[in-house]
């Protein structure tokens, strides 16, 4: 008889595999579209620059002259105090927030809407920017990080700027405790052992006799215990460019 794998132990809800969502600030959203918004501009104040757990970048809480406080990643540049707009006559100028069809070609924004009023998406992680490359009646045609390019409505709003905490993940951990310290924060399982590093009880990968019935792709209908490696894989292997002749 075998023992709960990792995949079960997780579904039960232990506090082992709880992130520790109470320490942090609140979430990042833009506030709600308004008519005033959209029509002219808003103006606010960056109160404060906190840190929040488990997050790549900086937070900054922001206060609108409507009264209004929403939190927002910090793009590089910014600093306590400093004054901010919003709305679609707001200046391109860093940490200023404008529809997507308002904003020059060819300026890097940060912290994207995808769909109008959704309160921010994508882009949001340190380091990271997105290039607006052209405006087309279909919308706004923007180049991701990973170099691929999108079309988004020309309503959804984004942050003018690069996201700070850039070179975070070139520094080395160096201590197993301060990975542990933000594996944890993250909610993510630290230490993570291999499943073929374990004994045949413990993973349906276990034992270092891995033969030919050992495969890796699985039903997606497979139970708890047998889910594991690749569910419900297509191929079991990372798919190679073709050569045009």
């Amino acid at each position: 008889m075998g023992k709960r794998i990792r995949v079960q132990r997780r579904g039960r809800g232990s506090s082992t595999f709880r992130a520790s969502t109470h320490k942090r600030v609140a979430p990042v959203q833009y506030p709600p579209t308004s008519k005033e918004e959209r029509e002219g501009v808003i103006q606010g104040q960056i109160m404060k620059i906190l840190h929040d757990p488990g997050r790549g970048s900086p937070l900054a809480s922001i206060k609108l002259e409507t009264g209004e406080t929403y939190y927002s990643v910090v793009p590089e540049g910014v600093y306590e105090g400093q004054p901010t707009q919003i709305g679609g006559k707001a200046a391109v100028e860093i940490g200023n927030v404008l529809p997507l069809g308002k904003i020059p070609e060819g300026t890097m924004v940060c912290n994207i809407e995808l769909s109008p009023g959704d309160g921010g998406k994508l882009v949001r992680s340190s380091g990271t920017y997105t290039t607006v490359v052209a405006h087309t009646p279909d919308g706004t045609i923007l180049k991701l990080p990973s170099g691929k390019t999108r079309y988004v409505n020309d309503l959804c709003r984004a942050t003018i700027g690069i996201i700070s905490g850039a070179g975070r993940i070139e520094k080395p951990f160096l201590k197993a405790g301060a990975k542990f310290h933000l594996m944890k924060a993250k909610g993510h399982m630290y230490p993570r052992t291999r499943g073929i590093a374990m004994v045949a009880a413990a993973h349906p990968y276990g034992s270092s006799k891995r033969g030919g019935r050992k495969v890796t792709t699985v039903s997606r209908r497979a139970p708890p215990g047998k889910k594991v490696g690749l569910i419900a894989a297509r191929s079991a292997g990372s798919k190679r460019k073709r050569r045009k002749r």
